[in-house]
């Protein structure tokens, strides 16, 4: 193993992308309530973190072989970095257009992903950390993306049955996280867990 400057360069402008689109796109077109300040607070805080772990990880510590940039492991997950980033951010798209500038109100997302999940927009990202921890093939970018799907798949699975509660008309086909994969028994065991681990002392 070696220092490879190519492989850990492109490495580093995927993640940047999904940071930039995060911090100087996506908040200037979001609508709805105000965002709480303390969310924003610990957020942000949780952000710097991850940052400097991810970085510190491929800029000090990462080696890979000459030839990883084609490996099947860097192109794969290269590949479901940008699917997952294009699903999440066609899906926010989606929920943008359902609101129009002041409503508050929920609505019924449809098109994309969102025809075959509730959570389109969750599982897009979930796929993108996925991808970005196999491109890297490194114990803190996998950690991460365990980590996001343990805090944002119980969010899809509690706007699945919101949906489902608020909305008579809401289609019974659609899964809460996974297409045609992860039902409401399969949400529910990841939600005891979850708030299980939330309510402990560790």
């Amino acid at each position: 193993m070696v220092r490879n400057p190519s492989a850990i360069i492109l490495l580093h402008g995927e993640r940047q992308k999904h940071s930039q689109q995060r911090t100087f796109i996506y908040p200037f077109f979001t609508r709805g309530r105000p965002f709480p300040l303390q969310l924003l607070f610990f957020g942000t805080l949780f952000c710097i973190y991850n940052g400097f772990l991810q970085g510190y990880y491929l800029i000090y510590c990462a080696e890979y072989p000459t030839d990883w940039c084609t490996d099947i492991r860097f192109t794969s997950g290269l590949l479901l970095f940008l699917l997952g980033m294009g699903i999440n951010i066609h899906s926010d798209l989606l929920l943008r257009q359902l609101r129009k500038p002041g409503e508050v109100t929920y609505k019924i997302p449809q098109g994309g992903l969102f025809t075959y999940v509730s959570g389109a927009n969750y599982f897009g990202e979930i796929v993108e950390w996925f991808g970005f921890a196999i491109a890297t093939w490194s114990l803190p970018a996998f950690t991460f993306a365990f980590f996001t799907l343990c805090c944002i798949g119980p969010r899809a699975y509690h706007h699945h049955r919101y949906y489902l509660k608020t909305f008579t008309d809401y289609p019974k086909s659609r899964k809460a996280l996974i297409p045609f994969v992860f039902n409401d028994l399969d949400m529910d065991s990841v939600s005891y867990f979850y708030r299980a681990f939330s309510n402990s002392e560790f």
